[in-house]
């Protein structure tokens, strides 16, 4: 060993007895075996995919051991010393790089992308960026419940590129949360080099602008690590602020195998191996006289062991045997329904009130449910849902965040990992755009991916008819209709948006719940003033009928109901309810009986939730139509501004002519 090589890292070991410091040795050098041993067996098409962390074990092995164990860790895909610090059964991390059975998905995701409540690791997406607002929902949970814990999440330098740093920094300063977001600088992201990620000297230049205390350390220097660690989360535990701490290191081997490191400039990977974690700790605990060869060789050995041992279990174990009805059926968590009939009197409620009311009697009755939103706070919202619930339910549990939908969706679905339930609400229903990955690839996968729940109900105002224009009009519920592992519930009357919106935030699932703004002050009904549910996934017949159904929801339902009368008791209204699941039941019985429908919504025609209904209706009722089905909803336009353009844009003045091109087919 060169003296260079020897003097590459100075360590200042005055924390650590002898025995810790072979302890840290043997975290340290375990997912590097792994690694070596990785890399084998992808060259012989055992395992697919690689994505290595050579040269970055001590910022993940330093980073674990400087939390406590019953604390949060967000890792990433470079992070396997997380995962191995945290004495995941290797047999079962081995089988997750297989997709075999025991590992963390049932085969249903690869390498690092899982989570393990046991172990408390929340595992990444492909996305990059996510975690970190899901990690401010989880410190969120452990502040508000005063429970004195620190939760770490890493990203990357090229991550941090992403809007979701952003978003998550900023919401940690400003709502003063406990975590420690680890920037693990590697210099590079897959090819591209720091210099064209970003024009700042340093990660914790950044510090500043979000009002955070930022820290760099020598991500390579693991008892630095552990110690930078160990001291900014002791303290984090005490007074609730965020840090961003930036670990300086070297991605040794490619993004992951297969891209290799050409685009690496000559002799770039000669220079970081000097300062390769792994080897220069055991140089250093071998010349302090801490580790001798003997025990080197014996811990070496054991580890070998250790891991062969958890290969031939996993290597032993079959191929998982497709279950389709296990697949459909691990798409939600287990909601068990107790119906929960009204037995108060009743009053008169606007839609609008009925919402109020559900988001209130929900808050006295589930303690751990917190209210998030832009204006949500003393403002009420800016349709005043929420007025007066600062003062019953004070700023912890009704809170304004700021304009980033991403990383409150996010951080709706950490305060459900960490044991509490969200209601976010999205200004307008438009807007959600802006927190779709979340929803879409966090919120309705993850259950599926790996058993954890997402407690997550999302408000989403919605509709035209306002002269709002095309920003803050758009029916978007086929977007989600379209996403499995969401459920969609679209309520037309008061006394069913109370119900079912207690039903939504009394479901572990996520829920999309769609509430139309121009139902909001435009209908009234006697409403139960107590607590009750109403089943999600069931519709209604709002009329009955003999010669032709429309199935509808929403807006539609009043409608079609106002023209339906003009016809006596020739036409059938049904009011789903719940988009998803659908109560096809309700619909095939209903349509069997008239043998004519027209499926009628205000979203627009091509990829609107009526096109997989009306084929729904067509492989089960064919046999008892008297007409082919027909559809009529909204242009294929955004929503016009001006208010003759959006009523020639909506389907209601073409109602009554579809249904006497139906009637007279």
């Amino acid at each position: 060993m060169s003296k260079k090589t020897a003097e590459a890292i100075k360590y200042n070991r005055s924390e650590f007895s002898d025995a810790e410091l072979i302890e840290i040795y043997e975290h340290l050098l375990l997912p590097r075996k792994i690694e070596e041993k990785m890399l084998i067996l992808l060259r012989q098409g055992k395992i697919s995919k690689w994505f290595s962390g050579w040269g970055q074990e001590a910022v993940s092995v330093g980073c674990t051991l400087g939390m406590q164990m019953d604390e949060y860790i967000l890792p990433m895909h470079r992070n396997l010393g997380v995962f191995t610090t945290r004495q995941i059964p290797l047999n079962r991390l081995f089988a997750q790089f297989q997709g075999k059975m025991s590992g963390f998905t049932k085969g249903r995701d690869r390498s690092f992308h899982f989570g393990t409540q046991e172990h408390k690791i929340v595992g990444m997406i492909s996305h990059l960026g996510p975690q970190m607002g899901i990690a401010d929902g989880i410190a969120l949970a452990s502040k508000l419940r005063k429970d004195n814990k620190a939760t770490i999440v890493f990203t990357g330098d090229g991550g941090a590129s992403e809007g979701d740093f952003h978003e998550a920094l900023n919401v940690a300063s400003v709502w003063n949360l406990p975590v420690i977001f680890a920037v693990e600088n590697n210099q590079w992201g897959l090819s591209t080099p720091s210099k064209e990620q970003f024009a700042c000297k340093q990660f914790i230049d950044k510090g500043i602008g979000y009002g955070m205390y930022a820290e760099k350390v020598d991500g390579n220097n693991i008892l630095d690590v552990i110690s930078t660690v160990r001291r900014i989360s002791e303290d984090m535990r005490e007074n609730n602020k965020p840090v961003l701490l930036e670990c300086m290191t070297f991605r040794m081997r490619g993004h992951e195998e297969a891209s290799g490191t050409k685009y690496y400039p000559e002799g770039l990977q000669e220079q970081w191996e000097v300062f390769d974690p792994v080897t220069n700790y055991e140089r250093f605990v071998l010349e302090t006289g801490v580790l001798n060869e003997a025990l080197q060789q014996e811990i070496e050995l054991q580890i070998k062991e250790k891991i062969q041992e958890g290969l031939d279990l996993a290597f032993a174990e079959g191929l998982i045997e497709p279950n389709t009805e296990e697949e459909i059926k691990d798409l939600f968590a287990e909601t068990n329904f107790v119906e929960v009939a009204p037995k108060g009197g009743k009053t008169g409620m606007r839609f609008i009130e009925a919402i109020q009311d559900a988001l209130k009697i929900s808050m006295q009755k589930h303690d751990d449910l917190v209210i998030m939103g832009q204006d949500v706070a003393e403002y009420g919202g800016v349709f005043k849902v929420t007025e007066g619930f600062v003062e019953e339910f004070g700023k912890g549990r009704v809170r304004n965040t700021p304009i980033c939908e991403s990383a409150i969706v996010g951080a709706g679905l950490g305060l459900s990992i960490n044991g509490m339930k969200a209601i976010v609400e999205m200004q307008f229903a438009d807007f959600v755009t802006c927190g779709f990955n979340q929803i879409v690839n966090n919120l309705a996968k993850i259950h599926w991916r790996w058993g954890q729940n997402a407690d997550v109900v999302v408000r989403m105002p919605t509709g035209a008819g306002s002269a709002a224009g095309p920003f803050h009009s758009q029916s978007n519920e086929a977007w989600f209709t379209h996403t499995p592992g969401l459920k969609v519930v679209y309520p037309s009357s008061p006394s069913e948006a109370k119900g079912l919106l207690i039903a939504a935030i009394e479901d572990p699932n996520p829920v999309m719940f769609f509430e139309h703004k121009n139902l909001y002050r435009s209908i009234k009904e006697e409403v139960p003033t107590d607590y009750y549910n109403l089943e999600i996934g069931k519709g209604a017949i709002k009329k009955e009928g003999t010669s032709m159904t429309i199935v509808t929801y929403g807006f539609g339902v009043h409608w079609a109901l106002e023209v339906a009368e003009e016809y006596g008791n020739e036409i059938e209204v049904i009011d789903l309810r719940t988009l998803v699941p659908l109560d096809t039941e309700l619909i095939y019985q209903s349509v069997r009986k008239t043998g004519r429908v027209l499926v009628f919504h205000e979203d627009c025609l091509t990829g609107g939730y009526g096109g997989e209904i009306s084929a729904l209706i067509n492989e089960n009722c064919f046999a008892s139509l008297d007409a082919p089905v027909m559809r009529l909803a909204s242009l294929d336009t955004p929503v016009p501004f001006a208010a003759d353009l959006e009523q020639n844009f909506l389907p209601k003045n073409k109602l009554k002519d579809k249904i006497e091109e139906l009637r007279n087919f």
